[in-house]
């Protein structure tokens, strides 16, 4: 019986001590399996870093929002759509080559004649006749270009009766009020603030071509002088931007000592205005620059553009379908319905190319529309379902601007796209990527003011310099030169 208890009590004690290893290992096992889950929450994170760099990595001008100045060699659409049709740099077949024109004979400053001696035919000697059309041949040279300065010197003089000296007095009407010329003052603004030389570059130039010594203080007096001069043809311009029927829109950073700014343009085929705006609110942007709401306002979806009235709004496609060429590169779901998305936006794209091709007439181009149309929100509004994301989001931001998206359809006048807008502010940024932007504000006006009167300039066909001289020679008070005035 002793015996039996002894057996009994050993079997407890071994079934304690298992009992205790199971727990210990049940517990090892817990931990192994909390370390795991870890692990694989790391690990999924650091999947999506991984692929959320590899997407950045690969993004361009073509595929996302960044400007085609930020794309490497080799990246961007244009360098992908070389490289898929393997053809090399130049002119394709068929296209109509540039050539040298020979400047009009009445523009020619020396014509030289000359006439052949003797008959090819009998070996007489010919006469010097001049022939109605005869082969031109011009060679075209620069002259030394030489500043002239002229001095005014006030002479005193000694009065012979009673020996006082006399000097004679200042006169405004005789001795200019500034040290430089109308168009001396035109040259340094062309070059500073149109072709965006530094300072030091210009002073430069200036001394290289001319011989012309000039210090940085005076080139900034200059500007100062000719942002001012240059201030009623802005407003002017302005106006005109305000009361078109159809205007494109766009925005970016500018830098003013490093403190971040805002940069806008407003653009109609007659003229281009800019602005350097404290930020980029709405409230700002609507006070400083889009002061009047008229017309249809072709943009991006930027959010500083919400106070104009979205019926009366053209949200740019070229922006959606990089989105959608970013969408459609990725996998899974989102890359899926990335493409569905971009195949819509390449019908959209190929009817209004039929439509200004002349193939298709507005009405044809409504009907082709509208079911691409509801195609597109359909996918648009499962996108929105699917709550992918990165993808999902964006669809919901795109879906808020539904009513904008298809103005162009039923409206003359209104491209799909905010191109115009676009172009006219990429050389504004490249200014800004060499000179870091303005360090005053003074800097920025001037900036702003320039590149007006500059892009206005050239969409009048006027000529630039020449507007710039007479701005610097109007008269205090007097009429401002019109930008849009017959040359």
């Amino acid at each position: 019986m002793v015996d039996l208890e002894r057996e009994i009590e050993r079997l407890r004690t071994e079934l304690r001590v298992r009992d205790e290893q199971l727990r210990v290992r049940d517990e090892v096992i817990m931990v192994q399996a909390a370390k795991i889950t870890d692990l694989q929450a790391r690990l999924e994170k650091l999947a999506q870093l991984v692929g959320e760099q590899g997407r950045k990595l690969g993004q361009h001008s073509g595929n996302s929002n960044l400007p085609p100045s930020s794309d490497g060699p080799g990246q961007g659409a244009s360098s992908s759509q070389r490289k898929k049709k393997g053809g090399k740099r130049g002119g394709r077949k068929g296209h109509r080559g540039s050539h040298r024109r020979l400047v009009a004979p009445d523009e020619v400053d020396r014509v030289v004649d000359m006439f052949p001696a003797r008959c090819d035919a009998c070996h007489q000697w010919l006469p010097k006749v001049l022939s109605l059309f005869p082969k031109r041949h011009q060679y075209t040279e620069l002259e030394p270009l030489v500043p002239k300065v002229t001095e005014y010197r006030r002479h005193e003089v000694c009065c012979p009766s009673c020996g006082h000296r006399t000097q004679a007095a200042y006169d405004d009407d005789v001795i200019p009020r500034t040290a430089f010329g109308p168009r001396l003052m035109a040259v340094v603004v062309l070059l500073t603030g149109v072709y965006h030389l530094s300072r030091r570059r210009a002073a430069r130039l200036l001394y290289d071509l001319l011989g012309l010594r000039i210090s940085l203080g005076s080139i900034s007096n200059i500007e100062r002088r000719m942002s001012a001069a240059v201030e009623p043809a802005v407003e002017e311009a302005l106006e005109v931007v305000l009361d078109a029927r159809v205007k494109h829109a766009d925005g970016t950073s500018w830098l003013e000592r490093g403190v971040l700014l805002a940069l806008w343009t407003v653009a109609t085929a007659a003229a281009t205005v800019f602005a350097v705006l404290p930020d980029n609110r709405g409230k700002t942007l609507r006070h400083k620059l889009l002061r009047r709401s008229k017309g249809v306002l072709v943009s991006d979806r930027a959010s500083a553009l919400k106070f104009w009235v979205m019926r009366l709004r053209q949200i740019c496609w070229a922006h959606l379908l990089r989105k959608f060429v970013g969408f459609s590169e990725r996998d899974g779901p989102t890359g899926t319905l990335g493409r569905e998305l971009l195949d819509c936006t390449v019908v959209v794209f190929t009817y209004w190319s039929e439509l200004k091709e002349g193939r298709l007439t507005r009405a044809q181009l409504q009907a082709r529309i509208e079911p691409v149309r509801a195609d597109f929100e359909r996918t648009l509004r499962r996108a929105i379902d699917s709550e992918l994301p990165g993808l999902s989001g964006s669809c919901a931001d795109i879906w808020e601007h539904a009513e904008a998206l298809w103005t162009f359809v039923d409206t003359p006048g209104v491209e799909p796209t905010n191109n115009h807008a676009e172009q006219e502010l990429r050389g504004f940024v490249l200014w800004r990527k060499r000179s870091f932007g303005a360090q005053s504000e003074h800097g920025h006006r001037f900036a702003e003011r320039l590149m007006t009167v500059a892009h206005t300039a050239r969409k009048q066909g006027r000529d630039i310099l020449a507007f710039l001289v007479a701005c610097a020679e109007r008269d205090a008070g007097g009429p401002a030169p019109s930008l849009f005035a017959a040359a």
